[in-house]
């Protein structure tokens, strides 16, 4: 008779100072979904978290969501990104594209801005006139455009 050989779980037990490998528990954790005060892998959970899919306080990654975050398509209080969500955008005051489909499907760029004045300015290069709210953000024309 063979006695199986049975591997603890990833996520059992004290956790290591460095961590390497599948599902890593440590201070320092590298792999494919680490856990631990710094991640760096493929879905990191930490305090600060890099990789392709962050979730933490800190996050760089590709998406990512948690407190402050910068990367691609993010979520958080605080982020830098192409694409976010959250209260407070750390980037620059440029717009946020929002897209519209017009005609034969062409995707139209209308930007909104976290300031009325700036979406003004805008306005006036588009040729139209005045501004409306979108959420807590302005867009230039009177009138959102149509699909």
């Amino acid at each position: 008779m063979t006695t199986p050989v049975v591997s603890p779980p990833a996520c059992s037990g004290r956790p290591k100072i460095v961590a390497i490998g599948i599902a890593p528990l440590g201070i320092i954790s590298i792999g494919i979904v680490p856990m631990g005060v710094v991640s760096i892998g493929v879905v990191p959970m930490g305090v600060l978290s890099i990789g392709a899919v962050a979730m933490g306080v800190i996050n760089a990654s590709v998406v990512g969501m948690g407190i402050l975050i910068a990367g691609v398509n993010v979520m958080g209080v605080w982020w830098v990104g192409i694409e976010g969500m959250g209260p407070f955008s750390l980037g620059s005051q440029s717009g946020q594209v929002h897209q519209h489909h017009g005609q034969q499907g062409a995707t139209q760029n209308v930007y909104a801005y976290q300031s009325k004045q700036v979406a003004l300015q805008k306005a006036k290069e588009l040729g139209c006139e005045g501004v409306h709210a979108m959420g807590s953000l302005w867009m230039p024309c009177r009138e959102h455009p149509q699909h």
